[in-house]
């Protein structure tokens, strides 16, 4: 509309003609956001099946070793020697509070030493771990929010502390589906039940169910007993099959005549998962078939079997494993800290080690990212004795938010680098800090994804892993 054509209509002649080039834009924009807003196409019908990331990767599996409780990074991945100065004094300077009083320093009572090519420096209780320094991306500068429990492992697991939301595992199952459609693309390996917690660590939230993690309890030894009711003795599976479309067919009219339902949508996906499950999990669980040298060389342990299983599941195409240590005697070693984390270390080094050099083996490792650590590291002083709780005992170290350590291997993370460091006792992160929105961004790129677009919409909101913070660490990224 030229500017002689404006006085030639009354005004609500001109806001009419105006007024659909604003709706247009508006709609442009809106589409935009939906766009964005979906960055995932997914077949109903299939929603396990194998997508492409919007982005190239190399990773394309996930085991993720969640050190359940907070190991010590100072003990572990983190040596500093200005404790041995300090110990028993008190660290001079003001120090950020932790959850509980604490006292003076406390020396690491490990030896450490130096591996690799990166001379990378590990304490002795991951000394077979470290025979892989050149392989590992240390990160010495993780920050978590709060030095409690229940909101650390949520952050650390979903991206949020306090409100439901999915986590790491759905989120990667969701955006990439499974290669192997007859097993879940997320399943939880977790011995002797749920930590704290419980089910949220895994949980799907606002995501369909299908994308929820699929707990297992791998203390236990032979496939009837990991997956209950894996074999149906009642039924044949022709028989078993015809129950099911009949069941199919029930659901879709009930489904037709109301609105979505995600709880019955969840529902139908397991029964078929579960039908699909009979053969091929009864395979991958099934450790006995692997020869003696590699079960050996995990270990006949419920740590080496869990690993054993996780390779397993990840060369049949399953997206994302979460192995869980330290269930009911965690890494929470508030007293006898050097009894706790030696024993700890004693159960995970060998697996961990083996694991790494299964995948490396079998050319497996440059497409899975592995990834270890807890929810938050530990104080470097002494925890002072508190009622009902190490009552007596000055040799533990209490929680820690503000500084601790995880590491990365495979899967296109940058080997043989320590990132970011600690203050010189070990009590915050001080130079380039990684929060864990900040891992999360970065674990997605590797995986092919932009954390900012990868979203889905809910509530009339579009979410995210990293809800509306984390930066990708250019530096973890080969």
């Amino acid at each position: 509309m030229t500017p002689a054509e404006l006085f030639q209509h009354s005004r609500r002649e001109f806001l009419r003609k105006c007024g659909m080039g604003l709706g247009a834009t508006a709609m442009a924009a809106m589409l935009q956001r939906e766009l964005r807003a979906a960055p995932v196409a997914v077949d109903p019908l299939r929603p396990l099946a194998p997508r492409r990331p919007p982005l190239p990767a190399k990773a394309k599996h996930v085991i993720h070793i969640f050190a359940n409780g907070g190991p010590s990074h100072v003990d572990t991945f983190d040596r500093k020697t200005t404790l041995d100065k300090y110990h028993g004094q008190k660290l001079p300077g003001d120090y950020i509070a932790t959850e509980r009083k604490t006292g003076a320093a406390f020396r690491s009572p490990f030896t450490w030493k130096r591996y690799g090519k990166s001379g990378l420096e590990v304490s002795e209780l991951f000394a077979k771990t470290a025979e892989f320094a050149d392989d590992l991306c240390v990160i010495r500068s993780m920050k978590a929010d709060v030095p409690n429990h229940e909101p650390s492992l949520l952050l650390m697991n979903c991206g949020e502390a306090r409100q439901v939301r999915p986590s790491f595992g759905s989120w990667v199952t969701y955006g990439l589906g499974t290669e192997n459609e007859n097993l879940p693309g997320f399943m939880t390996l977790c011995p002797g039940g749920y930590p704290i917690q419980e089910t949220q660590n895994w949980q799907c939230g606002f995501l369909p169910g299908v994308y929820q993690g699929n707990y297992v309890d791998s203390a236990k030894r032979n496939v009837d007993d990991l997956i209950e009711n894996i074999r149906n003795r009642g039924l044949s599976r022709p028989a078993q099959r015809r129950q099911l479309d009949l069941l199919a067919r029930l659901n879709a009219e009930h489904k037709a005549a109301r609105a979505e339902d995600a709880a019955l949508e969840a529902r139908a996906q397991s029964f078929e998962m579960a039908y699909r499950m009979q053969l091929e999990a009864t395979d991958a669980f099934d450790i006995s078939r692997e020869p003696e040298a590699i079960r050996a060389m995990y270990g006949d342990t419920t740590q080496g079997r869990q690993f054993l299983i996780a390779r397993r599941l990840v060369e049949r195409g399953v997206r994302f494993v979460q192995l869980w240590h330290g269930n009911g005697q965690p890494w929470d070693s508030h007293d006898d800290l050097e009894v706790q984390h030696r024993r700890l270390a004693n159960e995970a080094d060998q697996p961990i080690a083996a694991l790494l050099r299964d995948l490396k083996q079998r050319g497996l490792l440059d497409e899975t990212l592995v990834i270890w650590g807890g929810e938050f590291g530990r104080t470097p002083t002494v925890e002072l004795p508190t009622p009902g709780s190490n009552a007596g005992k000055i040799n533990g170290r209490d929680h820690n938010n503000h500084g601790f350590t995880m590491w990365l291997a495979g899967g296109g993370a940058k080997g043989g680098i320590v990132h970011g460091e600690t203050d010189e006792f070990g009590f915050k992160s001080v130079k380039d800090v990684v929060h864990v929105h900040d891992l999360h961004a970065t674990l997605l790129r590797l995986l092919g994804f932009n954390h900012e677009e990868f979203t889905f919409r809910s509530s009339g909101r579009d979410f995210r892993l990293t809800d509306v913070h984390g930066k990708i660490i250019s530096n973890l990224i080969a």
